[in-house]
């Protein structure tokens, strides 16, 4: 399943140059991670209350045109992969023409929140369980 959300660039987010500062696209990563999981059915704060968390352990960025205060910006992605206690969130941001202007991953550690120690991903996080879910619907989050 690929989510989608759309996401206007308020001035805060900018730099002194007028474009995006390039921490901020991971931020937009995470955004996209909790509506993607709440659209497959588990929002992230169920799953800590079941018992898990999911710290990023890898994060890659790959900035490939900025984007611009108050440009319309479609962040989407999908789970990728989900290997031992390991899950992979693709992503990537275009602008309204669909220009991509950044493309990444986020690597997460499964992990008991009681032990602190790496667990299994569960089945419901599996890329197949989360392909099953109903098809995304595009959001728009305000900033």
């Amino acid at each position: 399943m690929k989510s989608e959300i759309k996401y206007r660039v308020p001035y805060a987010d900018t730099d002194q140059m007028g474009v995006v500062y390039y921490a901020n696209y991971l931020e937009y990563f995470e955004r996209l991670r909790n509506e993607l999981l709440r659209e497959a059915g588990t929002p992230y704060s169920q799953i800590e209350k079941m018992g898990f968390i999911l710290p990023v352990i890898e994060a890659y960025c790959k900035y490939i045109a900025p984007a611009k205060y108050d440009d319309l910006i479609s962040i989407s992605g999908w789970i990728d992969e989900a290997k031992g206690a390991r899950l992979t969130i693709k992503c990537e941001i275009r602008n309204e023409k669909n220009s991509l202007l950044v493309e990444g991953w986020t690597v997460h550690a499964c992990v008991s929140a009681a032990s602190k120690k790496p667990i299994r991903i569960p089945v419901f996080l599996s890329p197949d369980s989360v392909k099953a879910s109903p098809s995304a619907q595009t959001q728009v989050i305000p900033p």
